[in-house]
């Protein structure tokens, strides 16, 4: 069996370690506006009521007398602002119209009452029951940042070659040249930026619906009677704010 020497070859304990002097000059901080004393903390670009159409289709696994509650949760599982990136110094903060893409679902848990029959056949009594459901909605709206966004920086690459002269070889001329680049070399120039990214906060929601059974049959008395299934029609509106951690002027 072959012996493994991984702890051989990944760790070199024997190898030392030098730490070299850092040199550092003060960087250049983009705030809006540029002045005194700056703190970083979360700017709000903007707050705007989003509104979205919902219709669902619901089945019970239990025959459905009435409904007696629903407790519904909003959620938001994606909220990003799209911008473009900045061209340089001097655009790097601006205002304007932006798309804003959202996604999310609502959670609805729904209490009701489901029939129990007895022995000849009719209903009795009634068990409490209850449904959790989740109604999905994704959406792009377009927003009116009041505040000033802070645009990303793009990152940069460029490459660069060295001149070479390489003999031809057999079947040339000896004073011939092959005058290129090397191809065994790569050298590259790059930059990173770290960006800011916008972001969201739920302030509110507000929901409208109706909930209409598609399959209830009914027995005596004529408004006694179950059902299964139900069609859902609802009208989502919830309030988001839009923010960005930026350096801004403490006043003081």
């Amino acid at each position: 069996m072959k012996k493994d020497n991984c702890h051989d070859n990944c760790v070199n304990l024997n190898a030392s370690a030098s730490v070299d002097n850092c040199t550092n000059t003060e960087a250049a901080t983009p705030v809006n506006p540029a002045d005194e004393l700056t703190i970083k903390v979360p700017v709000e670009l903007g707050a705007y009521d989003v509104t979205t159409h919902l219709v669902a289709n619901i089945k019970f696994p239990h025959p459905v007398l009435e409904i007696k509650d629903i407790k519904k949760r909003v959620v938001i599982t994606q909220c990003r602002l799209m911008t473009r990136t900045s061209t340089g110094s001097d655009d790097l903060f601006t205002g304007g119209e932006f798309p804003l893409f959202i996604k999310g679902y609502v959670r609805k848990n729904i209490q009701y009452a489901s029939p129990v029959y007895g022995a000849s056949g009719e209903c009795i009594s009634s068990d409490m029951k209850s449904l959790t459901t989740k109604i999905h909605f994704d959406c792009m709206t377009t927003v009116d940042l009041e505040g000033l966004v802070q645009l990303p920086v793009a990152n940069t690459r460029r490459e660069f070659d060295f001149f070479r002269a390489q003999d031809l070889g057999e079947g040339f001329p000896e004073k011939d040249q092959a005058l290129s680049s090397d191809l065994s070399q790569y050298h590259q120039e790059s930059t990173q930026a770290y960006n800011e990214l916008p972001y969201c906060e739920l302030v509110a929601s507000d929901i409208i619906e109706w909930d209409e059974a598609t399959d209830r049959q009914s027995y005596s008395p004529v408004d006694e009677g179950y059902f299964h299934h139900i069609v859902e029609k609802m009208m989502l509106r919830f309030r988001v704010k839009v923010l960005q951690k930026q350096q801004v002027e403490l006043n003081g």
